[in-house]
């Protein structure tokens, strides 16, 4: 072994290392069956979930290297997000046997869908501005900064083949009105909203693909492995990973509902908020040091993929889970949850709409991060009906002016969408 190879052998150790600081201590309570105190359970037991979001992050990433396709891409893709639904499933499993659990699984995927638009796509951007910036500083422009900014693109730009993504994203975002107007995630839409993943995960495979891709970080230096020793170490991950969530998805779930109570804060604003930022933290990260490399159309890629795959089948999968707990064929919502999940699928729509066009404008991200804040400043049942009414106005009216970028990408659904040099 070269002693090139060796310290890059001792770095991937150092950082797996460090991660596992995080996860020991949950996996020990779990396995010993010690039950901490609400608030200290959040806080262990969530470190224990975001360990495992990073462990398959990295493994996912790095898999690629022996893993060709679109197909394995999505599968991938759907391994990195397995903590989210693990917790989600969860809440749905035991409002079989727990019905004010209801509500906590309606509210964490809810949440997890908004925190990905307004706040994903939005630091996105962010970091894509940023990174140019830092590119024109570095060409020494100093005196005549307009010019050299100009040698660079100013907007997040999404290839060719993510109007794939941006189809089947459309067809979700009629479907999941169901739910809203009915009370109740039916089986027959999870049937069909699971359907629809199947359908884009072929989709993908047949044509169009997901870019080549390259990992960055800790994963990047897992791809530099030898063959035999990286893909040791991506099986040990993905292990590791999915032992750590197995056993802190529960604990951890069951500790935000009880430290609600014990913090006097209301426990449905911690289960939607706070679970889904542990699980999702990693596949943010990523997406934003894509963007301040300059691969704006790998970054926002990634998170438009999740969120295609959050909103089929994470939500179809949810009444099934709560079936197995006890529960009915369809998972019921009460008023407010209704109300979020409104106006999470109006987002969408406005979501939708400014990708649509492959073209995703600062200002665009801005009006994205302002009205998801806007819902804390004003968080009475009023304000999301009204906050819903100005998501889908804004959002069918840029519809209108792009409904020529909407045909393309339902073309893309069903056709292959031809290759370009910058695919």
């Amino acid at each position: 072994m070269s002693a090139e190879s060796a310290l890059l052998e001792r770095t991937v150790a150092a950082r797996i290392a460090g991660v596992a600081v995080l996860v020991v201590p949950s996996v020990l309570m779990r396995l010993s069956g010690t039950h901490p105190a609400p608030v200290a359970g959040m806080i262990l037991f969530g470190a224990g979930v975001l360990g495992s979001a990073i462990l398959l992050m990295w493994a996912a990433e790095t898999a690629r290297r022996d893993m060709s396709g679109a197909l394995a891409l999505a599968l991938l893709a759907l391994i990195a997000v397995l903590p989210e639904y693990a917790v989600d499933l969860y809440y749905a499993y035991a409002a079989g046997s727990k019905p004010e659990y209801t509500a906590y699984a309606a509210a964490n995927m809810t949440g997890a869908n908004r925190l990905l638009v307004g706040v994903g796509w939005a630091l996105v951007v962010l970091a894509f501005t940023l990174g140019t910036r830092r590119l024109v500083a570095s060409r020494g422009h100093a005196r005549n900064g307009d010019e050299a900014a100009g040698e660079v693109r100013r907007d997040v730009r999404l290839r060719r083949h993510h109007r794939i993504e941006l189809g089947f994203l459309a067809v979700a975002a009629v479907i999941a009105f169901i739910p809203a107007l009915t009370g109740e995630i039916g089986w027959y839409v999870a049937v069909i909203l699971i359907a629809l993943y199947v359908l884009y995960v072929l989709r993908i495979a047949k044509g169009g693909g997901e870019g080549e891709e390259q990992p960055v970080g800790i994963a990047a230096r897992l791809s530099e492995l030898p063959q035999q020793t990286r893909r040791l170490t991506t099986a040990g991950l993905f292990l590791l990973g999915a032992v750590v969530i197995f056993a802190c998805a529960e604990p951890f779930a069951d500790s935000l509902v009880d430290a609600g109570s014990s913090l006097g804060i209301d426990r449905f604003l911690l289960v939607q908020w706070l679970a889904p930022l542990a699980s999702e933290a990693p596949e943010l990260i990523v997406a934003v040091v894509f963007a301040w490399r300059l691969r704006d159309g790998d970054a926002i890629g990634a998170l438009l993929s999740s969120k295609v795959n959050q909103w089929t089948l994470l939500v179809g999968t949810l009444p099934f889970a709560y079936r197995l707990g006890g529960g009915e064929w369809s998972l019921p919502l009460d008023s407010r949850q209704t109300e979020e999940m409104l106006l999470t699928a109006a987002q969408t729509v406005l979501g939708l709409a400014i990708l649509v066009d492959l073209v995703f404008q600062r200002r665009e991200a801005a009006l994205l991060f302002g009205l998801f804040v806007i819902q804390f400043l004003l968080p009475w049942q009023g304000a999301r009906l009204f906050l819903s009414l100005v998501y889908l106005a804004l959002g069918f009216t840029v519809l209108m002016m792009k409904r020529d970028d909407l045909a393309a990408a339902m073309r893309a659904v069903v056709r292959p969408t031809p290759r370009q040099p910058d695919d």
